[in-house]
């Protein structure tokens, strides 16, 4: 059985539209960074960074493992899950009748997701006690945006994430408060979500809001017991 992989991309743009550049960091079950990559994009909007980021992503890891992606831009998430079915019934036309911004890198993406099991968690960015995947993949797309230079390493080198300001976040548990996880799985896997909201595990562990959870029999709690379930 693959284990299960959680990452983070990020992507960004110095003027938007300025000097961009793309980043991800991919981590084991536990979340523990493993790995991280970072492009250089050149003159470019931030959400061809974000798009680009994505798509980096899913092409390095393993299709057959269930990925958790977890991401600070509702655009990426909400092209992919939520906007994606209406463009192509409507001709690859929004509901104003506009072409699709960044068509062919939504389409490139839409192919990669094809048969797998992908969750998007959506973390605020820039937050004390934030997530830490997120600033890692945030740090490695700044500094390319700014450098205009590829780069990547392992869990020896990790880019260190800039300070949050505490005046700049809203109190905040020490778990990233995140919306409700979107999935877009067609592997029959089971499905994952970020909790809306505290509870507990057929375990009797905790999950906290924002937390991943997922069916353990008839509640919810940690993957990892629904995988003992099993």
């Amino acid at each position: 059985m693959v284990e299960r992989v959680i990452a983070a991309c990020d992507g960004a743009a110095k003027g938007n539209p300025g000097p961009a550049a793309w980043a991800y960091v991919i981590a084991d079950g536990a979340g523990v960074p493993q790995r991280w990559q970072a492009g250089a994009l050149g003159h470019n909007t931030n959400n061809v960074g974000e798009l680009t980021a994505l798509e980096q992503l899913l092409g390095a890891t393993d299709p057959g493992a269930a990925l958790e992606v977890r991401l600070d831009s509702t655009y990426t998430r909400d092209a992919v899950t939520t906007w994606l079915a209406g463009w192509k019934r409507n001709g690859w036309k929004t509901a104003a009748g506009k072409p699709v911004a960044n068509r062919e890198l939504i389409q490139r993406i839409d192919a990669l997701l094809e048969g797998r099991d992908v969750t998007f968690v959506y973390v605020p960015a820039h937050q004390v006690d934030g997530d830490p995947l997120n600033a890692i993949a945030d740090k490695a797309a700044s500094d390319a945006a700014r450098s205009q230079q590829d780069a990547g390493g392992t869990a020896a080198d990790l880019p260190v994430p800039d300070p949050a300001s505490a005046t700049a976040s809203a109190p905040r548990s020490r778990r990233p408060a995140a919306a409700a996880g979107t999935a877009r799985s067609s592997s029959g896997g089971s499905r994952t979500l970020a909790a809306r909201y505290p509870g507990t595990c057929p375990c009797s562990r905790p999950y906290a809001k924002g937390e991943t959870i997922t069916k353990v029999g008839t509640s919810w709690g940690h993957p990892e017991c629904a995988v003992a379930q099993a």
